[in-house]
């Protein structure tokens, strides 16, 4: 009898983990592809050429420390429905890509120009750094903390992202945390420093 209350519970969970695993992606479509209303579909809807000129001249602003230029359903919406998205990743001389989060994809970064170290953190808290050189392919787990930072402070880098849903999402930390109106007093427990503290850093990160 134990057994069979045993194996309920275990095929309890697994459906469980099942069911919101589905719910964490993208919703499956029922045709070829969806169109927006008063849309007639050519060529030219499953075109973006929104990257044409930054790939073509790889030039990084000097003023631009990280650029990012999105290729989501909102720029493109021939994505919507297809599980796919592009972003185009541009990092000034020592720019960086703050530790972040996508909650729907994971990330797969391929490095086009320069040099990128990036990490990783898992759930159990470990962080897992490389040093990537251009034409380098490193994966992002979907949910998991990561960041990237362009290690040359002379010259910039490009890198592109690709990410299997029309829409991952971006959850910043520092702006979740303090640019979310969570109380100062519940930071300053969290991180077990004063609200003095936590307030010099929300000036910061609002400024």
């Amino acid at each position: 009898m134990a057994f069979k209350s045993n194996m309920f519970f275990a095929l309890s969970v697994a459906l469980t983990t099942l069911l919101l695993g589905a719910h964490a992606a993208d919703p499956d479509i029922t045709s070829d592809y969806l169109v927006p209303t008063g849309v007639n579909p050519d060529a030219k809807f499953f075109t973006f050429t929104g990257l044409r000129n930054i790939l073509w001249s790889r030039n990084t602003p000097s003023n631009v420390t990280f650029k990012v230029t999105k290729v989501t359903n909102d720029e493109f919406p021939a994505l919507n429905g297809q599980s796919v998205s592009y972003a185009l990743l541009q990092y000034g001389p020592g720019g960086l890509n703050v530790p972040h989060t996508h909650p729907r994809s994971a990330e797969l970064l391929i490095v086009l120009q320069g040099c990128l170290k990036v990490g990783v953190v898992d759930s159990t808290n470990k962080l897992f750094t490389q040093i990537l050189q251009t034409g380098d392919i490193f994966v992002f787990p979907k949910g998991l903390v990561h960041f990237q930072v362009n290690l040359d402070r002379k010259y910039p880098a490009l890198a592109l992202a690709s990410f299997g849903s029309a829409n991952a999402g971006t959850i910043q930390l520092a702006r979740a945390l303090f640019t979310s109106g969570i109380d100062n007093a519940v930071l300053a427990q969290s991180f077990k420093v004063d609200s003095n503290t936590i307030q010099k850093i929300v000036s910061a990160n609002t400024a």
